[in-house]
């Protein structure tokens, strides 16, 4: 949710600030209180089975937005959690129409410079790969050293979560807040400043949320807030249990979008989460109820549907994936 009330995701100066919050309340019997589950109304599981449809044809896969855990302040792409929705008109711009060849050269030049972009990105790997990750925070014991996860195995390849480095990350992760797909949701667009400030707020916190990038075969191409749901004001507005889990995304290099990866890594941190963190059962996310390509990468990743949950800036579809059922869903 966005970093006011749902996740560390300061997206504004509001949500910039350290979470101070104290833990909500989760005693032994709202630690056992099951969550609500709603059932979605029939326009918007046919909206669901549209949207996965399109991005099917369009992607080769259900994909996520540029932002898919994160909701619009009112991640896909929320504002998710991820981060966004519009990987598939963006696929769908990528086929120019017969009798406009301008547009097509239009829509090579920005292929073009995803390319470039890209191609940055991959120059800057090896700092990756050269310097060790930074010290962990003094608190960040509170989600099991998010750093010492190690790497996931994916289809796409391996998949590792490095906590942020301000000094080393802030350029790129400033960049990708200025993409105008990310900037609809997280709000983070304009002088680095602002994203440096939302970065040092976690960093600098109690360790409630640890904020990474995410590191595709040794190339950063995605961003994430790994976070203490049961510590967030996120707390307050459903029926949380103790070591609950959140997280946030948003895939910032425009080369990676449109192709599934949202899907496939939603699924993959949630395992990471519930393979690190044995005491957490849980993993939620509270994208807004209107992204409904957020919601769709969240089904198709094995999280479900609990609850519509009314936040101070948004609407949110609450979706968890529980550990008795990483199997099944």
């Amino acid at each position: 949710m966005p970093p006011t009330d749902a996740s560390t995701d300061a997206d504004a100066d509001a949500d910039t600030a350290p979470r101070t919050d104290a833990r909500s309340d989760t005693g032994s019997g709202a630690d056992s209180e099951e969550t609500l589950d709603l059932r979605l109304p029939d326009e918007l599981l046919a909206l669901f089975a549209e949207n996965a449809g399109a991005a099917e044809a369009a992607a080769g896969g259900g994909g996520a937005g540029a932002a898919l855990g994160r909701g619009t302040r009112s991640g896909s792409e929320p504002r998710g959690g991820e981060n966004g929705g519009g990987e598939q008109a963006r696929a769908e711009r990528g086929r120019p129409e017969r009798g406009r060849p301008e547009q097509g050269c239009r829509e090579q030049g920005r292929a073009e410079q995803g390319c470039r972009e890209q191609g940055r990105e991959e120059k800057n790997t090896a700092q990756y790969e050269a310097r060790p990750a930074p010290a962990a925070p003094a608190g960040e014991d509170l989600l099991d050293r998010v750093g010492d996860w190690g790497p996931a195995a994916t289809a796409a390849g391996a998949f590792h979560l490095v906590p942020v480095c301000v000094d080393r990350d802030l350029p790129l992760i400033s960049r990708w807040m200025n993409d105008p797909a990310v900037a609809a949701f997280w709000e983070l667009s304009g002088p680095a400043t602002a994203t440096e400030d939302h970065l040092r707020a976690q960093l600098g916190g109690d360790g409630r949320s640890v904020p990474c990038l995410g590191l595709l075969n040794g190339t950063p191409m995605s961003y994430w807030e790994i976070y203490r749901a049961d510590l967030d004001p996120l707390a307050r507005h459903y029926p949380a249990r103790l070591h609950d889990t959140g997280i946030h995304l948003l895939i910032g290099a425009v080369a990676h979008r449109g192709r599934g990866l949202g899907t496939m890594l939603l699924r993959a941190v949630s395992d990471l989460v519930l393979d690190r963190r044995p005491s957490c059962a849980r993993v939620i996310a509270e994208p807004d109820l209107r992204n409904t390509p957020s919601v769709s990468a969240f089904l198709s990743a094995g999280f479900r549907f609990s609850a519509e949950v009314d936040l101070p800036d948004k609407k949110a579809a609450l979706m968890v994936r529980d550990r008795p059922l990483r199997g099944l869903l």
